[in-house]
């Protein structure tokens, strides 16, 4: 299964002009039942709903990721979720660009954001780290480069002075929980447009339609 995606993409010159180029998508979380539905693993949750919904097995490892790959159509897509621990994760995303050959406009990085209230998504096609510490070490192992997209999932701010590292590692309460679980196959559909109508594209509309549903929450809760 492990060199499916590169036979068909990468044996031989004459196939490479019919065979789409894979894309790598990357969930940023930390590994082990103890971080298990936290804050900080959406970028995990996200991997795994949108591999779910391909019957994609995320157990093979390789570049210190969890990793699985399949198609969508004839769209090669390669799914990994880092086990370096967050703010180690450019150790495994970086070799795994570089394993595949990828240019980084076929990269995009699932990760938790808290400037998006909780539940909001947006695709992001470049952009810096944000203090998001998992998003700088991916930058680093990319060699300072950013061009590489992003799947922001909002997790909203902590509440009063909550220190946002006790945030970022606690469980989802209820309601986020909810909002949480809603946001997922939203994301999971974005995704799959983007193989068959590209990022740019997929962006546009995907973002302006979460820009509504962010006001509507906003409106429901006033």
């Amino acid at each position: 299964m492990l060199n499916r995606v590169s036979r068909r993409c990468f044996c031989t010159a004459a196939a490479a002009p019919t065979t789409p180029s894979p894309w790598l998508f990357v969930g940023l979380g930390n590994p082990g039942e103890k971080f298990k539905g936290t804050r900080h693993n959406v970028g995990f949750e996200m991997i795994d709903a949108f591999a779910g919904s391909l019957g994609i097995s995320m157990n093979i490892p390789l570049c210190k990721a969890l990793f699985g790959e399949g198609f969508v159509g004839d769209a090669p897509v390669l799914l990994a979720k880092p086990q370096t621990y967050m703010n180690l994760s450019g150790e495994s995303a970086g070799p795994l660009a570089a394993y595949y050959k990828l240019p980084l406009n076929r990269v995009i990085v699932f990760h938790d954001d808290m400037e998006l209230p909780c539940g909001v998504l947006r695709l992001q096609e470049k952009g810096g780290h944000g203090c998001h510490r998992g998003l700088k070490s991916v930058i680093n192992h990319f060699r300072g480069n950013r061009e590489f997209a992003r799947l922001r999932i909002g997790i909203g701010r902590p509440p009063g002075q909550m220190d946002p590292k006790a945030f970022l590692l606690q469980k989802f309460n209820a309601t986020a929980r909810e909002r949480i679980d809603a946001a997922l196959p939203e994301g999971v559909v974005a995704l799959r447009c983007i193989l068959f109508e590209g990022l740019t594209r997929t962006a546009r509309w995907f973002n302006q339609e979460q820009k509504y549903k962010y006001i509507r929450s906003e409106t429901m809760s006033t």
